[in-house]
């Protein structure tokens, strides 16, 4: 791809956001010699040129018109760019023209997928094109499920370095969160739902924490989903709404590598609440939550926070490596800014550069199969995240 017009090119910038990773680009590499040559995209003019206006972009950005719909469009988008951003979901329905030109045509991808069903669909269709053209097709390059993917790998090598071998199993658990899911992600959860209604075989992907691993089996898992007394902790856990995909890809990540964890690992991830008896009813109403996490008003796609909401995020996550006999190890992922929208676009935009560099081979993979630690370094250096080690018990 190195005749490519584009370096990236952001499509869905017109979206919320889509706006959100544009402004990242604007904010953060304008003037600098390391700036990417980048586009947006989307399937009205206007809208883009008023964007354009919006996030402050110089006037001659270029801006690129194309319909998700079209085969065509796609694949001659896609020729024009070293790398696609798509924040054009729910994926599902959305997604597939662009996707399958990326593979073709051998040009990096990055998005927010949270659809494992349509993702274990999509590596069946792509994943040999795509090793075949070189293309790096990388879902779940947000909230879900970088800071999860990305902190059991900075987990693993911790306890290697530590114990002298990866921890067989590690506990992903959200310490504190202040911010929003996007409405993508509750249009995307939508979406799935209806397709299992159409499809009950959706369930049983939704299920398999393995289903993103063709060919292998790992052992049973935790499930998750049962409230329980994290002693070591000192506090009570309930389900985490976005573990059923981040578990998903933390298995792929391992799969992808040739199972540097083991092929006896085992993950769960949860919310963690307060001690005590009034830790165990927050728990158990977080389960009831579950049924339906996004309430009677979802939020609507292209609907997001105000900037100060945006601004006054954050989220704090904690992996507890167990290792031999009693030992532990805790490592901290802790971003700035709401999870859903001010931490998802610049992380999603830092993977677009990262793959500009990456000189992993192409398939259908994960942030962290694909980018590893030069991702971690980016995502430290350009979008307030923290990897690091932290003295046990705390």
């Amino acid at each position: 791809m190195a005749t490519s017009e584009f370096d990236i090119i952001v499509y869905g910038a017109t979206g919320y956001t889509g706006r959100l990773v544009a402004e990242h680009f604007v904010r953060e590499y304008a003037g600098r010699e390391d700036a990417p040559k980048w586009a947006l995209a989307g399937r009205n003019k206007a809208k883009l040129e008023d964007v354009r206006t919006l996030i402050g972009a110089p006037d001659d950005t270029p801006l690129v018109v194309a319909d998700a719909d079209s085969r065509e469009a796609m694949e001659a988008m896609a020729k024009r760019a070293k790398v696609v951003i798509s924040t054009v979901g729910p994926y599902q329905l959305y997604g597939d023209e662009l996707v399958a030109a990326c593979a073709r045509t051998g040009t990096d991808y990055a998005d927010l997928c949270g659809e494992p069903a349509w993702m274990a669909e999509k590596i069946a269709q792509h994943h040999d094109t795509a090793k075949e053209t070189g293309a790096r097709i990388c879902f779940s390059s947000g909230f879900d499920s970088i800071p999860f993917d990305l902190g059991v790998m900075m987990a693993q090598e911790a306890a290697k370095e530590r114990f002298g071998q990866p921890a067989s199993r590690i506990r992903g658990r959200v310490r504190a969160m202040q911010g929003t899911f996007s409405g993508g992600t509750a249009a995307s959860l939508g979406a799935t739902m209806k397709a299992a209604a159409k499809n009950p075989k959706v369930f049983g992907v939704l299920r398999d924490p393995f289903a993103l691993t063709p060919g292998f089996e790992g052992p049973d898992q935790p499930s998750g989903m049962v409230p329980q007394n994290e002693k070591d902790l000192g506090k009570w856990a309930a389900p985490f709404v976005m573990a059923p995909i981040n578990t998903k890809n933390v298995h792929r990540t391992n799969f992808l590598l040739g199972h540097p964890y083991g092929e006896d690992f085992r993950y769960d991830e949860m919310v963690l609440t307060s001690p005590g008896e009034a830790g165990k009813a927050a728990a158990n109403a977080a389960l009831e939550m579950m049924k339906n996490p996004f309430g009677s008003k979802p939020p609507k796609p292209g609907e997001g926070p105000t900037e100060d909401e945006r601004e006054n995020g954050f989220y704090d996550i904690v992996f507890v490596a167990e290792g031999p006999g009693d030992a532990s190890l805790h490592y901290a992922v802790k971003g700035r800014y709401d999870p859903g929208y001010g931490s998802t676009s610049r992380m999603l935009a830092e993977t677009g550069i990262a793959l500009l560099s990456c000189k992993a081979e192409g398939g259908v993979g994960t942030p962290g199969a694909f980018l590893s630690k030069a991702l971690v370094e980016r995502l430290r250096d350009h979008a307030e995240l923290t990897f690091e080690v932290e003295p046990t018990g705390t």
